[in-house]
């Protein structure tokens, strides 16, 4: 099979290792594989020669983790509306800075400066992403979904679209016909233009209306790793390995045109021990250590979805209370235990049966089947996690009874930290609702805006200067200071109406970040400078509240100022 096929097929696992192929023992001539920066390679298992996904062969780091969007319309819904005629208030802009700096004396519109967004696509012939002369703004396309065209050089599946074919699309009048090419959720349509969208003649125009784009449409996940993690069909996500080609291609992009780079992520999830660790979590950071590069995570819209919960078995067991609704199918749900304790775990299902505490010491798989009931659950026990050195276990409930699920959590001998974490999936993943009935709003920012070198960016109302309910807060599990600061994220003026969420600030600092890298790189006032020292100047100059202590869990050093860090350098 070639490898085009293997990685589209869902007759392959994909596997993601931080090994070399030498050093991970694989020969198969057969097989697919993918190097990524010399850093990680990407697998593609054939099925029938593989243990079966769900067997705990596989370490939890190399099982490619699923990511939902993180963009609300203004009743909370998931935006996937079609273009509307874009009414423009610049109140996101002006509270940010943006406006201030986009004009004299420094006139920083993000020209010379690339922008990634790595999404939904994007439906490249409005107008808001072309110039004054009608040439495109988007310099690259490359649509993982699509087989019509070239994928790009090095990559083995999907189709590449340069800036000449974008241009003669447009110019055909027919543009779609030409290049099939289309953002089906209007997400990535949305954060590219609040990012770098073009003046139009209504008054509407991005934050850094001169910045070039390139766009990856990501291919929506595997159906055998939605089954694997109890993840409806019909939802709309997108995976770990897909995410980290994308990021690849754009950084090479960038590379041959010698353009500094900034990368926006809009996606999130509640997977991993959040504290930056996952493989993607730890190539963005790669990336961002780059001189002209800089990458933005949003912070996720799990502030306030009831997903988390924290708890300590110091003053004894801990009984943790879990509602499911009608109609949810299954869901995993991951439990973090904190060094140097062993933890065991009991359940009492909805109606009434009792699985006994289980030691769990070491790596172990087990399986249990209800008398009265439909649903089966399985246990996968990891003492030490290769990432995180703590000990996770994997709860995989198929089929849970509606009502409410009591995990009884304990020790093994004494009592040392005690600490511990659950998490259950984001919103997006999940079929119906299912949340703690005790949970905690702390801990709640998505991977990988836990990654230490990314610009983690939550979500403010600009109207009254509060935090957004949904927005995810920090600090990390191991207590890194995240998020970094919040941003407008709420009922923001779009191309496509209002929205919110986390992603629409991740956007505008994404744009805010062009304007900083026309003015260090393209206008040569600091043409080497590095993604660190950009966030020391943008955590200073950040607007901060009378009466809060900064930095804090939900507003990390304050909220997205822009013409505060160029104030900082007077």
């Amino acid at each position: 099979m070639p490898c085009r096929e293997q990685i589209l097929s869902d007759e392959t696992y994909d596997y993601i290792t931080n090994l070399s192929m030498d050093v991970a023992g694989i020969s198969d001539p057969s097989l697919c594989y993918h190097q990524i920066d010399n850093l990680f390679t990407l697998l593609y298992l054939p099925r029938d020669r593989y243990p079966d996904m769900r067997s705990n062969f596989y370490p939890f780091q190399s099982i490619p983790k699923l990511f939902g969007l993180m963009q609300l319309d203004s009743s909370g819904d998931p935006a996937a509306s079609s273009l509307t005629q874009p009414v423009f208030d610049p109140l996101a802009l002006s509270i940010s800075g943006i406006t201030a700096i986009s004009g004299p004396p420094l006139g920083l519109t993000g020209a010379g400066v690339l922008i990634a967004i790595i999404d939904t696509g994007v439906n490249f012939a409005d107008p808001v992403f072309q110039d004054e002369n009608g040439r495109s703004k988007i310099l690259s396309i490359w649509d993982q979904t699509l087989e019509d065209a070239s994928p790009p050089e090095g990559f083995a599946f999907g189709s590449e679209f340069t800036e000449e074919q974008i241009n003669e699309a447009i110019r055909s009048g027919t543009p779609y016909q030409m290049i099939p090419s289309r953002d089906p959720y209007n997400h990535g349509t949305v954060m590219a233009s609040l990012a770098a969208g073009s003046e139009l003649p209504t008054g509407y125009v991005g934050a850094a209306k001169d910045a070039s784009l390139i766009v990856v449409k990501c291919k929506e996940a595997k159906a055998n790793l939605k089954d694997y993690y109890l993840v409806p069909q019909q939802a709309v996500c997108y995976q770990e390995n897909d995410l980290m080609l994308a990021i690849q291609y754009c950084e090479r992009f960038a590379a041959q045109k010698r353009m500094p780079l900034v990368v926006c992520l809009g996606m999130g999830t509640n997977m991993g021990d959040h504290s930056g660790s996952l493989f993607l979590g730890q190539y963005l950071n790669y990336v961002a250590n780059i001189r002209e590069r800089a990458v933005v995570v949003c912070g996720g819209n799990e502030g306030n979805a009831g997903h988390h919960f924290q708890g300590s078995t110091k003053e004894g067991p801990v009984n943790v209370e879990i509602r499911v609704d009608n109609n949810v199918n299954g869901f995993m749900l991951e439990f973090w235990g904190d060094l140097p304790d062993i933890f065991t775990l009991g359940i009492r299902s909805a109606g009434g049966e009792n699985i006994p505490s289980v030691p769990l010491y070491a790596s172990q798989s087990i399986q249990y089947d209800f008398v009265f009931e439909p649903t089966r659950i399985t246990v996968d026990n990891s003492l030490v996690e290769s990432s995180s050195g703590r000990q996770l276990v994997r709860v995989r409930m198929e089929k849970p009874t509606p009502g409410i699920w009591t995990l009884l959590v304990d020790n093994m001998g004494a009592v040392q930290n005690g600490g511990f974490q659950m998490y259950l999936p984001i919103t997006e993943l999940l079929s119906a609702p299912v949340y703690f009935l005790t949970p905690s709003p702390d801990i709640t920012l998505t991977e990988p805006s836990l990654a230490e070198d990314v610009f983690s960016v939550t979500a403010y109302n600009p109207a009254n200067q509060s935090i957004a309910v949904f927005s995810g807060r920090g600090y990390s599990s191991n207590g890194r200071i995240r998020p970094d600061f919040a941003a407008p994220g709420v009922d923001v003026a779009t191309i496509s109406g209002r929205r919110s969420g986390s992603s629409i600030g991740a956007a505008l600092t994404a744009g805010a970040l062009a304007q900083f890298y026309q003015w260090a790189v393209v206008e040569g006032n600091n043409p080497y400078v590095k993604s660190r020292e950009v966030k020391s100047f943008f955590l200073r100059g950040a607007t901060r509240q009378t009466g809060l202590t900064y930095p804090n869990r939900q507003w990390g050093f304050g909220q997205l100022n822009i013409q505060g860090a160029f104030e900082r350098m007077r």
